[in-house]
């Protein structure tokens, strides 16, 4: 398994390939957001939308063999781009890990040129969900 920093490296470099060309670097987010898999209608409740987002993001993570697992949609295509990429590399990891992650792949990628203010908060408050679950499974993995 990949660790979080080979995978945001494997991200900055597929982004590289686009040369900073801003029409491909959006389409590609989007593209991006079509890989993900499907989130089960049950799992699209209020309790699983990320505060904070101007789209509609749900949410959810569960813990399996000391891993975290993330599923995710949205009902717009750049930001079900966006989470993919969080999902990317959360995906499989320790809560340790998701924890102390510094996620450099976003200034490495030059995200904020392509995705509003507005955005930009709602991709932060997808980060912050992402880690305060996996700090809750942590604790209840240690309880």
């Amino acid at each position: 398994m990949k660790t979080i920093n080979q995978l945001q490296d494997e991200i900055i470099e597929e982004f590289s390939l686009l040369d900073g060309d801003p029409e491909m670097t959006v389409f590609y987010i989007m593209e991006l957001g079509q890989k993900l898999p499907p989130m089960p209608d049950a799992d699209k409740t209020d309790d699983n939308l990320v505060k904070g987002c101007q789209s509609k993001v749900w949410l959810t993570a569960r813990m399996e063999e000391g891993r975290v697992w993330f599923a995710a949609d949205s009902n717009t295509a750049i930001t079900r781009g966006l989470v993919s990429m969080l999902i990317r590399i959360f995906n499989g990891q320790k809560p340790e890990d998701i924890l102390e992650a510094e996620l450099y792949f976003i200034t490495g990628i030059h995200l904020d040129r392509y995705i509003g203010t507005q955005r930009s908060n709602g991709f932060a408050a997808m980060i912050k969900q992402m880690k305060w679950y996996a700090l809750a499974l942590k604790t209840k993995q240690e309880v």
